[in-house]
């Protein structure tokens, strides 16, 4: 069962079967967000991907990144991550006919914790490359 379909730039259609998503900044004690603290939060999202789904492929979607007109502190000038940290699986048609399907994990931020679907995701999530990223693979 998919919990969402949308349909990418290229024009494949493609399914979420399962989407992990937290908060950003959750567990954040100290401090305040910046280039430093950005850079390992997108870098450690990829990897827990990577850990959480070993045998499949995983992308990442570069995160767009918000300045707002605050004074910086001793970590260098205020940066903003979207809210919600989102690592899901996708899956389509396979690549090569011979095959069964195609999937591909994907690690992204969204502003609100919404399951993307349809025309309302987001386009940089709709613009995947599907099939120079994408694994194929039999049931």
């Amino acid at each position: 069962m998919s919990l969402s379909r949308m349909v990418l730039s290229s024009g494949r259609s493609i399914r979420l079967t399962e989407v992990r998503m937290s908060s950003t900044y959750g567990g954040m004690l100290e401090g305040y967000p910046c280039k430093r603290v950005n850079d390992w939060r997108v870098s450690r999202l990829q990897r827990d991907a990577e850990r959480a789904f070993p045998s499949a492929p995983v992308h990442l979607v570069p995160p767009t990144r918000q300045y707002p007109d605050e004074a910086p502190g001793g970590l260098g000038p205020v940066e903003v991550l979207p809210s919600v940290a989102c690592v899901g699986v996708f899956a389509s048609t396979a690549l090569d006919p011979a095959m069964d399907g195609s999937s591909l994990v994907v690690a992204w931020f969204q502003s609100a914790p919404e399951v993307p679907a349809g025309e309302d995701a987001d386009h940089t999530l709709r613009g995947i490359p599907w099939d120079g990223l994408a694994q194929d693979y039999e049931l």
